[in-house]
């Protein structure tokens, strides 16, 4: 079901190219997603309407979802799926707060201070996906840092349903309304990147638009980077666990199970020193895929050359091998997990021990689900409050305090063939 990878006796110092990754071929995606994208730029919410129609099945007479549509939403909500979220939303909450940053003022002597402001940014198209898993928790995971970072603008799009008349997935309005978030579109996929990016309809252009999706999805936030801002091109989701002997192979085939189920395309690695934990692991799948819901989707995520069972000789061989992974989730499942967590570098978030599996990340541990993939992590953060604020440096400084390096602001500018910046130095005391 799963293929093992042998990287013992290996001397490699880059395990970049040998561990499990999905090939996706953004780029040709980025070609079928740019007629969408120009249909959108040039006619709007009606060419909005059309492409739903195609790609949805179903046109919704108008891409904002009635106010009534999302507290009725909210109504029906399962008290016990509302509580979940309730929960899911105070705890991201506080986490979101606490690294909230502040302003920051430098004095650099009588008269001179550079004061680090951080502003939210004015407008934000958050996208929620409504495919294969309709992932209401998205929901919760790009409104409430948006929230907490002081965005005073927020609009989200999911896609629109047959079997919903048109309008996204209930719990995902019932989540919109939760938040009190009223600006909702029912329009998916690279349409509702574009609608972000260029404005269709009622929906005014945004400044940022984040989110997790599917290929095409990805592809639409590249093409319009630069039109846009975007938070990431996150693909697929993955996982990688690095487990001893001491693991229990059930958990770890459960987690692996967990996020095969999201999408045929996700990724699932094993990484291990105990090929005894690799054959029980092997064996608890068969189990566990067969006595599951999806059992197709995970068999060919689990099947995929994405997944995998690494092989290594030791911890620190293993440890060099996640780093070249750079997981999206990562699950330490060894002994002294915590201390092994601490070396590892490379990861979108970390879970510690056996306690930790990655769904409660997707709901309720205070973190955020929306991480990098494809190895990003390498470089690149999941989504939080600072990716709804940007830094301003602000410039005050008396005529005092210029004087002081005027004349190596002068120097500078010289040295550079710049003799306009130092004069617009020279000018300030030349009278």
């Amino acid at each position: 079901m799963i293929r093992r990878i042998d990287l013992r006796g290996s001397t490699s110092s880059d395990y970049r190219d040998a561990v499990p990754r999905a090939e996706l071929d953004v780029d040709a995606a980025v070609e079928a997603v740019r007629p969408i994208c120009e249909a959108v730029r040039t006619g709007g919410a009606e060419a909005i309407r059309e492409l739903s129609l195609r790609f949805d099945g179903v046109a919704p007479e108008q891409l904002r979802v009635p106010r009534e549509a999302l507290d009725r939403a909210l109504a029906e909500l399962d008290p016990a799926v509302r509580s979940g979220l309730e929960e899911s939303i105070a705890r991201l909450r506080r986490t979101c707060e606490a690294e909230l940053e502040h302003d920051v003022t430098t004095s650099l002597g009588e008269g001179a201070t550079v004061t680090h402001r951080m502003v939210p940014v004015r407008r934000v198209g958050l996208y929620a996906p409504g495919g294969l898993a309709p992932l209401v928790s998205s929901v919760v995971m790009n409104v409430v840092p948006a929230q907490v970072a002081g965005v005073s603008s927020i609009a989200l799009a999911s896609s629109p349903r047959k079997d919903h008349d048109g309008l996204p997935e209930p719990t995902i309005l019932a989540a919109c309304a939760l938040l009190g978030v009223d600006e909702v579109y029912a329009v998916g996929g690279a349409q509702a990147i574009a609608m972000f990016a260029y404005g269709a309809g009622e929906c005014e252009r945004v400044d940022l638009v984040t989110g997790p999706g599917n290929i095409y999805t990805v592809a639409a936030k590249r093409l319009l980077k630069g039109r846009v801002g975007i938070d990431a091109e996150a693909g697929p989701t993955e996982i990688a666990i690095l487990a001893d002997d001491g693991a229990d192979a059930a958990y770890v085939a459960a987690d692996l199970v967990s996020q095969a189920e999201h999408d045929p395309q996700a990724a699932s690695v094993l990484v291990t020193d105990s090929l005894r934990l690799a054959d029980d692991v092997e064996a608890e799948l068969e189990k566990q895929v067969l006595a599951t819901r999806h059992t197709d989707r995970i068999r060919t995520a689990l099947g995929g050359q994405q997944s995998g069972m690494v092989l290594v000789d030791d911890l620190q061989q293993g440890l060099e091998v996640v780093d070249a992974y750079a997981a999206e989730h990562l699950e330490i499942q060894t002994a002294d997990a915590a201390a092994v967590a601490a070396r590892v570098r490379n990861a979108g978030a970390i879970f510690v021990g056996p306690f930790a599996p990655v769904s409660l990340g997707d709901y309720c541990a205070g973190s955020n689900h929306v991480l990098p993939t494809g190895g990003c992590a390498c470089h690149s953060s999941g989504l939080s409050v600072r990716s709804f604020l940007k830094a301003v440096h602000v410039v005050d400084y008396s005529r005092e305090a210029l004087a002081e390096v005027a004349d190596h602001v002068v120097t500078l500018a010289d040295a550079e063939d710049l003799p306009g910046h130092g004069e617009a130095v020279r000018v300030r005391f030349s009278r």
